[in-house]
């Protein structure tokens, strides 16, 4: 008999060799019925794959990402079957599961395969699905796996066999089909319902511009046709929300070649709306004690030297820039953190002095690839409002608790609502990746954690996506098509003060090392507008908005009284433009609309004489008419619903 224990604690005492489906079958069989993957004391398994040991046992379904990602993976081997079915003589490589999906890298010879293809091959997966073929592993020597694929004449698998050590080489069969393969499948094909293959694309074999270029086919399955269908929908809804596609049509930002690659370019109306989240978070950070400082776009080389920036991200930074002074050195900033340290060391400080907050909107600059740039979201400069909080160790966990206060009423303010917190750790299988000590890595990892536990965040530990220098805090915010982005983020380090050697005079007269903490509530104002922008659709709250108010007036005998409106708003602080154009008023709202405008006022005979306004509404249509000031007033009370003051403890 062997102890098996399950997630609550649980154990079952099963005989050795019972699989993870007898276990699952023996906690309910309608459990087992949506049992589609399982791991075994931290690796994946076969959920037929006998057990022999004492151990710990999770049990996914679809529900679970592990679940999706071998249900994803054994639908890359679907596809595999159906392209040599389909096209003999075809070589296969690699086909791993991805975030949404998967893919197939194949080499098709002089075979044609374009993109109207892909239907062809969905039917043929969903025929091959139905025959619910069993996924089986079985093992193979590295002589053996080597002379199965040299006489399919497969270069590209025989050149991953022999990186592979003997004796840890496995294959996959289902049906008449068979793939070199790690594990980690569901139970048998006949799950999978549902086909889409989305796309193909250029790859080169292993990533290298040197190797042959591969056809990828990118597809996506599901347990149900329902859940394709949602899938779908939810593809064509991002599509029109596409930060790409909003930012043109409401003309906040653009690119030019000229300027260069993921440098943005912010057009009036983005201005506008960027300053209004700057000056937001300013005034919620200024009542919460911190100070606005300004450091420059470069710092010498020696600077990043000192912080550690240089030696783990130096050769994907912009390269070094060199001055007609022999041997003096600069780099565009990479991070803000260094220069902070040093403001902090301009001075010497008392335990008195502190907590010191430091804050700047500050611009970096990262050498992105050209073929990972994306819009907004991916760019080689990008300005972070970013702040370094300096502090004693005892008042690490009420600083970082105001930071999460903080963080939580920027998100409340701007409609993200449903979010998770990822506490990021070390990889303790990889010490080489980080700077500084066990024991502070160790102290900022408990502070962490005491913090959202006190907090009573909804959290998950992940190991391995800690910073460099220190453990942190990220805010998983899920938006309106319930995408996960990671927005916020809190870090605790005690590794810089060391570095730039950082002190404060205690109350014993000695000195010591302050904590730092780094944060930015936005993460980076780039990233972070781009997501609002998919968030809300365009649809701002109303105190974001760059124009509140589109003014139209009927005709241009109306001009004078547009404008008299206009200088009332103002003088209300409500945003407004007028639309005096000669075009007709059909045509204005349309427009209107579709600039997201979330007011507009009609303006013809009647209002100009009565003195009043007729109030549309976007996307929901007339309001009827009212004065002026009536409503200013509503507009007026919708932003102070929308935007509370800052509460500091």
């Amino acid at each position: 008999m062997i102890a098996i224990t399950l997630p609550d604690g649980s154990v079952k005492n099963m005989e050795a060799g019972s699989t993870p489906m007898d276990v699952a079958k023996n906690i309910s069989e309608g459990f087992a019925r949506n049992v589609i993957s399982a791991s075994y004391n931290g690796e994946t398994v076969e959920v037929t794959t006998p057990l022999q040991v004492d151990g710990a046992l999770l049990l996914y379904t679809w529900m679970n990402d592990e679940g999706k990602k071998a249900f994803w993976h054994s639908s890359a081997h679907i596809l595999a079957q159906a392209l040599e079915e389909l096209y003999p003589g075809v070589k296969l490589t690699i086909g791993p599961a991805i975030d949404k999906g998967f893919y197939y890298d194949v080499d098709f010879g002089e075979q044609s395969f374009v993109e109207k293809d892909l239907a062809t091959v969905e039917k043929k997966m969903i025929e091959i699905a139905r025959g619910k073929h069993e996924f089986s592993m079985r093992s193979m020597t590295k002589n053996e796996a080597l002379d199965y694929y040299k006489e399919q004449n497969n270069e590209y698998k025989v050149e991953l066999i022999e990186n592979l050590e003997d004796g840890t080489i496995t294959f996959c069969d289902h049906d008449n089909f068979t793939d070199l393969c790690r594990g980690g499948h569901i139970p048998h094909t006949g799950i999978v319902k549902a086909v889409k293959l989305m796309s193909i694309a250029g790859a080169y074999w292993r990533g290298d511009e040197n190797n042959k270029q591969l056809t990828r086919i990118y597809g996506i399955t599901f347990p149900k046709q329902k859940e394709l269908t949602e899938y779908l929908a939810l593809l064509e809804e991002a599509k029109k929300r596409d930060h790409r596609k909003l930012g043109k049509e409401l003309q906040l930002y653009t690119f030019s070649q000229k300027v260069g690659q993921g440098l943005p370019l912010w057009l009036p109306k983005g201005a506008a709306l960027r300053e209004r989240l700057e000056n937001f978070l300013k005034k919620a950070q200024k009542k919460a004690g911190y100070e606005m400082v300004i450091t420059p776009h470069i710092g010498s080389k020696e600077l990043y030297v000192t912080s550690g920036h240089f030696a783990k991200y130096g050769e994907d930074s912009f390269q070094v820039i060199k001055t007609p002074n022999d041997g003096e050195e600069f780099m565009l900033k990479p991070m803000n953190c260094p220069h902070h340290c040093e403001i902090y060391n301009d001075s010497p400080w008392s335990y008195k002095d502190l907590p010191k907050r430091f804050a700047e909107f500050g611009t970096v600059y990262r050498y992105e690839q050209s073929g990972e740039l994306h819009g907004l979201t991916r760019v080689r400069g990008f300005t972070q409002d970013d702040a370094h909080i300096f502090c004693t160790p005892d008042q690490l966990d009420a600083e970082f608790k105001n930071v999460i206060d903080l963080v939580l009423y920027v998100f409340g303010s701007l409609g993200f609502e449903n979010f998770t917190t990822q506490v990021s750790v070390r990889d303790l299988s990889k010490p080489e990746k980080y700077i500084g000590d066990v024991e502070t890595w160790e102290k900022a990892e408990a502070a962490i954690l005491s913090a959202v536990k006190d907090k009573g965040l909804d959290y998950v530990v992940e190991s391995g996506e800690a910073a460099f220098y220190g453990p942190k805090l990220d805010f998983m915010v899920k938006d309106a098509l319930g995408r996960s982005w990671q927005l916020g983020t809190i870090q605790v380090d005690y590794n810089l003060p060391e570095r730039f050697d950082l002190t404060y005079k205690g109350s014993d007269n000695e000195l010591h090392r302050p904590v730092m903490i780094h944060r930015a509530p936005f993460g980076s104002m780039e990233r972070f507008i781009a997501i609002l922008l998919e968030h809300t659709g365009g649809n701002f709250p109303l105190w974001l908005m760059p124009e509140q108010v589109a003014i139209l007036s009927l005709s241009e005998k109306y001009e004078k009284y547009a404008q008299k409106v206009l200088n009332l708003l103002e003088n209300n602080e409500i945003r407004a433009l007028v639309d005096n154009r000669n075009e007709t008023i059909g045509k204005k709202i349309r427009e209107a609309e579709m600039n997201k405008y979330p007011y507009m006022l009609i303006l013809g005979e009647q209002e100009a004489n009565d003195g009043t306004v007729s109030v549309r509404k976007h996307s929901e249509g007339d309001l009827g008419s009212m004065s002026v000031e009536a409503f200013a007033a509503i507009i007026n009370d919708a932003v102070k619903n929308e935007i509370k003051e800052f509460d500091v403890v």
